[in-house]
């Protein structure tokens, strides 16, 4: 079993910050990326950051120069700083991670979600 466990949410004003942190745990072996998805109200989930094992990330473009997605190796943890932060950036935020574990199996695995709120 892999769990991932996000923190951090909560409601900002416009124009602050607010860092994300995602743990995984469990029956870990390597884990390939992990990253952050968000979902608003009546809108698909999307992707907003990855990091890869290798250290290449991919960042959704209205984010870019914004948020900054970082990840500790030794501690199974990715984090998303979210600096200058807009209402649209409103959502329920989503930690992924693509894992083998350690019986040898690939999968995908998803966080229970965390809110973010930029609201004045």
């Amino acid at each position: 079993q892999v769990q991932l466990v996000e923190s951090g949410g909560g409601l900002v004003q416009p124009g602050g910050s607010l860092k994300l942190a995602c743990a995984a745990s469990g029956s870990i072996g390597t884990i390939n990326s992990m990253g952050w998805y968000r979902q608003a109200p009546g809108n698909k989930r999307e992707l907003v950051a990855v990091r890869t094992l290798g250290g290449s990330t991919n960042i959704r473009g209205s984010v870019r120069g914004r948020f900054t997605i970082s990840r500790d190796n030794a501690k199974n943890t990715v984090y998303l700083q979210m600096n200058s932060l807009k209402p649209e950036d409103t959502a329920v935020y989503y930690c992924n991670a693509d894992l083998w574990s350690t019986d040898y199996v690939r999968g995908e695995y998803w966080g229970q979600g965390i809110e973010v709120t930029v609201s004045s």
